[in-house]
């Protein structure tokens, strides 16, 4: 169970495995903001401070769950015990942080991307982009009625279906081929399991409430090669 959980926090908020395997130099600026190719574990060694100590000082539990986008701080040092890999002297002032670059997932949809359908009827509560804590939502909120149907937005094959505590609650991800993965959230009732095929518009989950929704929601994702995209320019108009 815990392998199958890992597998499905690495595919919500992982970088791309080429991004991960890159060689980034230390931090030395005291707060920092998440990129894609992060990891925490690699983030706490560029500062040169243990996984724990850093998680405590910013109010991430293990496992460590951390999204692009959201701004970490540098815990204080302590008689020494954790330190900079690189430490300025003196202690420069915060400079200006450059305007972000647009986000991959606003890019035009991709011609070979898997024709999609929305995953269940409601109104959108929250759009891509919108912030949520202070962090720019990877997906859509769908505001349902409880024991509405969740249907799989394209064909594939679900590679995870089980339950996420930290934030997601009942989650379900479908691998659609080339690089496209959908993800579905805050569920209640799931009807398919890890390895089943599913084809376009098929049940897999009932709407419900868990994770951190206090009302029956569904969050839906949707990523290439593990970076979000706007579901909206890949699903088609409502009427």
């Amino acid at each position: 169970m815990k392998g199958r959980l890992a597998a499905a926090l690495l595919l919500m908020v992982a970088a791309p495995l080429a991004a991960q395997q890159s060689v980034r130099g230390p931090i030395v600026s005291w707060s920092y903001t998440v990129e894609a190719g992060d990891t925490f574990a690699s983030i706490a060694k560029r500062w040169g401070v243990d996984m724990a100590v850093l998680g405590a000082a910013n109010g991430i539990p293990s496992p460590y769950v951390i999204r692009i986008g959201q701004v970490l701080r540098r815990p204080e040092t302590k008689g020494g015990r954790e330190t900079p890999v690189a430490k300025p002297a003196p202690r420069p002032a915060p400079s200006p942080r450059p305007a972000p670059t647009p986000r991959a997932s606003l890019a035009p949809r991709e011609s070979d991307a898997p024709r999609m359908q929305w995953p269940t009827e409601g109104a959108i509560v929250s759009r891509f982009g919108d912030l949520r804590g202070g962090i720019p939502s990877n997906g859509i909120d769908l505001a349902a009625l409880y024991g509405t149907k969740v249907r799989a937005a394209a064909a594939g094959t679900v590679i995870y279906a089980g339950n996420e505590p930290q934030r997601f609650g009942q989650l379900i991800l479908i691998d659609h081929g080339s690089g496209f993965v959908t993800a579905y959230a805050y569920l209640g009732s799931m009807t398919v399991k890890e390895g089943q095929v599913v084809t376009a518009r098929e049940r897999i989950a009932l709407v419900g409430k868990s994770g951190e929704v206090k009302s029956p929601t569904v969050h839906f994702e949707l990523r290439r090669n593990n970076i979000p995209r706007n579901p909206e320019l890949y699903l088609p108009p409502r009427l």
